[in-house]
């Protein structure tokens, strides 16, 4: 089996290997490479770094136009993988595989379609989430679905977390996928359409809390946007950023909170044990790692050492 495989981000590393191991193989198609920074330096995709390191062709095309379809042609693949690519693949591409293409989503479809899953099942507080791995369609992930599998969420997962959980799941699952397709003993079925939700691209200005919503929406935002574009406020005139927060721990401090008239945002206090005290609608939430505009990620205890005045301002 000739494998074409397809994908930027990290979330694919581990499948690669995983089938470089099983198959051949034969080309990778990710991302051209992005400049970075005031001194302009190259950045690889991850996806790309792993494959020159598997001693792999790659290639980076702007468009999949004729030239490089006559291309892909020439290397004779069997099959297409793609995980997080993020380009919908035309039907003259994906007629030059015989066995078609296939994607890992990392929800369990029809739920969750779209760019954005793994922040999605966290922002929503979802409980349980999981893998599918679907024949390609014209529309995005409506494909068949091969294999489907799901674990449980235990409330504290990051997104970065969590890709680095589908990304270490995904390798052996795809694996069996692609070895079921070359055995003729994979069992797709169709996806109920009317079951579909979406989720849309991450924006930076998404992270932006809202310290009138609930405790709860404010803590699945600051897990949900990290790494990006992290959960994002206001401390003076300078941006800051919430990378940690806990619940409240006293349902009576709470409600005492909520009735004397504090504004939503407000940091309340500093406490050694749990964090910075900051008002939401219904409650409190206890900040634990921060990070002031252009300045390292911190602990609390080390943001009260180097920052005065914290304790009573407003944010947002």
């Amino acid at each position: 089996m000739r494998i074409l495989f397809a994908g930027t981000p990290e979330i694919g590393v581990p499948s690669l290997g995983a089938l470089a191991d099983s198959f051949e193989v034969c080309g990778v198609l990710t991302n051209p490479d992005r400049v970075q920074g005031r001194k302009k330096k190259l950045l690889f995709s991850p996806i790309k770094e792993k494959a020159l390191e598997l001693n792999i062709p790659v290639f980076q095309p702007e468009k999949l136009d004729l030239e490089f379809i006559n291309t892909v042609k020439e290397l004779k693949p069997d099959l297409l993988v793609c995980i997080a690519f993020g380009k919908i693949f035309r039907d003259n591409f994906l007629s030059i595989f015989p066995e078609g293409g296939i994607n890992l989503h990392p929800s369990l479809l029809p739920i969750y379609r779209g760019s954005s899953p793994l922040n999605a099942v966290i922002l929503n507080g979802e409980k349980t989430t999981g893998i599918s791995i679907q024949r390609l369609a014209k529309k995005m992930d409506s494909g068949n679905i091969l294999f489907q599998n799901s674990f449980n969420l235990e409330g504290t997962e990051t997104t970065g977390s969590l890709i680095g959980k589908v990304a270490k799941m995904g390798a052996p699952l795809i694996v069996e996928v692609v070895k079921g397709i070359e055995k003729g003993d994979i069992n797709e079925y169709s996806q109920d359409h009317t079951k579909a939700t979406f989720c849309s691209l991450i924006k930076k200005e998404d992270g932006i809390i809202n310290w009138n919503k609930p405790s709860l929406d404010i803590l699945n935002a600051v897990r949900g946007y990290n790494p990006w574009p992290l959960a994002q406020t206001k401390f003076g005139d300078k941006s800051l950023n919430i990378l940690e927060a806990n619940g409240s721990y006293n349902d009576e401090l709470e409600a005492n909170y909520i009735t004397n008239g504090v504004k939503a945002g407000t940091v309340i206090s500093y406490s050694k044990q749990r964090g910075y005290v900051v008002k939401t609608q219904d409650g409190i939430i206890y900040v634990t790692k921060l990070q002031l505009q252009s300045k390292k990620i911190l602990d609390y205890k080390s943001f009260n050492n180097g920052v005065q005045d914290f304790v009573g301002t407003q944010l947002g």
